[in-house]
């Protein structure tokens, strides 16, 4: 398969979103819809994915709704096998689903550090293992496919009171370069998609004062990321010829020091 310089580069292409009823999983389900591709948004709130679905359909372009948890291993077995009873299966995944709820440690805030391991790594590690094997069978008859993973500038940077959440964005850096050197000779690229500060709903999880004052001062002094700011990086890099894998993106505010 070859990128085509067209609208819709990603015709013909099925791309799972999880974590796709707000923020970056909305926005990219909405890009790559845009581009061609056949878009299944994961979640768990039914609601919020009728009206993505809606409104992609509105635009001219298709999807599916799954509600799922990605906790749920069983749920997104389902979902896997749901995307080959329809689509033949899917060959890009966006591991979006994630939560950060960042304390000082000596907090030990221990159901809050055990919900960030749950979604952010185990639920991203039953998503990889649902749908991994479609990804090395699109790849192997397309030419190409894709496995990007939401991770953070926290992966690399120190911001007290993050520990945890840091922790977990960490594993899923390095977790994606060891799966690009498994992945890559099979023609999947695997990439690390690492944001710094986006204007989502992760910033209402927190509960943390001190976190709440940090965010709150950096919005008065810098101009945070969009969700679609995102979304078009994934749809540019998903995009770009199967020889050509961004392995590792970092993509900052501008004004954004750390």
């Amino acid at each position: 398969m070859s990128s085509q310089n067209t609208a819709r580069p990603l015709q013909g292409r099925v791309a799972v979103i999880t974590g796709a009823s707000s923020g970056i999983g909305e926005a990219t389900a909405e890009k790559l819809a845009a581009f061609g591709a056949h878009v299944y948004v994961l979640a768990r709130r039914a609601d919020r994915l009728a009206d993505l679905v809606a409104r992609i359909e509105g635009n001219s372009g298709t999807a599916t709704a799954i509600t799922a948890d990605v906790t749920d291993t069983a749920a997104i077995q389902a979902a896997a096998s749901q995307v080959v009873a329809e689509r033949g299966g899917a060959d890009l995944l966006l591991n979006n689903a994630g939560v950060m709820l960042p304390a000082p440690i000596e907090e030990l805030a221990t159901e809050q550090w055990q919900h960030q391991i749950d979604l952010n790594i185990t639920g991203l590690m039953n998503t990889i293992g649902a749908f991994v094997t479609q990804l090395v069978k699109a790849a192997s008859e397309r030419g190409v496919a894709d496995l990007i993973n939401t991770s953070s500038i926290a992966a690399q940077n120190i911001f007290p009171n993050f520990a945890v959440y840091s922790g977990t964005k960490a594993y899923v850096t390095h977790l994606s370069r060891h799966l690009r050197v498994e992945l890559g000779p099979k023609n999947v690229r695997v990439s690390a998609i690492e944001p710094g500060i986006v204007g989502t709903e992760l910033q209402g999880h927190v509960t943390d004062k001190g976190a709440q004052d940090w965010l709150e001062g950096s919005r008065g002094v810098i101009e945070w990321l969009t969700p679609e700011d995102i979304a078009d990086t994934i749809g540019f890099l998903a995009s770009l010829p199967p020889r050509v894998n961004l392995q590792q993106v970092t993509i900052m505010p501008t004004a954004q020091q750390s």
